[in-house]
């Protein structure tokens, strides 16, 4: 058995003092969440603590570990803050958010890779994450005559095109944040968005980075359209 502890310290040496992550609760919730568990692919498992994204299925990744910690460290989280997430994938991200906010709404548009995530949040015991298989586009869907929104924050782990969607913003709060990458493969950029009023918002830069497209539907779903 891999002992995982040494990466694991210098991983967050590496988060410190090179990535800019200065919020100690981040950093906790990382060193609390074991990464190699969410990686299924035993030959890459060695790797899950070194500063690199990895292939996890379905075309997707799990991103490495400094930019879901900036991501996170983005949001500025409160332990009474509700937060959705679009692209569950592995599950990764969203466990570390649960360790930060109250309650985590987490979308995937991949059933076989939301199946195997929902498992490790039973095996890690993380009861506060609430998961669908949807269109992540449309934001987080009415279910049995209940909205869940608005959310005080959104994180996006997939790159849009050029602007979030419109089904993203309105489901932010007043005062909500929401991280997202913008742009097409190879010139992407991770934005903070800030919701000033029901149509304005402020928008910063954070740093290059290079996510899978966001993409509609549910993937193996196609849609009928009658002639």
């Amino acid at each position: 058995m891999t002992n995982y502890s040494d990466k694991k310290k210098l991983l967050l040496k590496i988060l410190r003092e090179s990535a800019g992550i200065t919020d100690e609760r981040v950093l906790a919730a990382i060193e609390s969440i074991p990464r190699e568990k969410f990686i299924s692919h035993g030959a890459l498992q060695t790797e899950s603590w070194d500063d690199i994204a990895l292939p996890i299925g379905e075309g997707q990744t799990i991103s490495q570990p400094s930019v879901v910690a900036t991501m996170t460290q983005e949001l500025n989280l409160t332990d009474r803050h509700k937060v959705l997430e679009i692209g569950t994938g592995s599950g990764y991200q969203a466990a570390i958010l649960s360790k930060l906010c109250r309650r985590v709404y987490t979308i995937e548009r991949h059933k076989p890779l939301l199946e195997e995530a929902e498992k490790m949040f039973k095996d890690l015991k993380l009861a506060n994450i609430t998961t669908i298989c949807a269109d992540g586009m449309r934001g987080w869907p009415k279910i049995h005559g209940i909205d869940q929104h608005p959310f005080d924050r959104v994180i996006v782990t997939c790159a849009a095109r050029e602007a979030p969607p419109p089904a993203l913003i309105e489901q932010l709060c007043i005062g909500g944040v929401m991280v997202i990458p913008i742009g097409s493969p190879g010139e992407q950029m991770l934005k903070r968005y800030q919701k000033e009023s029901d149509d304005t918002y402020s928008i910063r830069n954070i740093m290059p980075v290079r996510f899978v497209p966001l993409l509609p539907d549910v993937a193996g779903i196609k849609k009928v359209v009658a002639a």
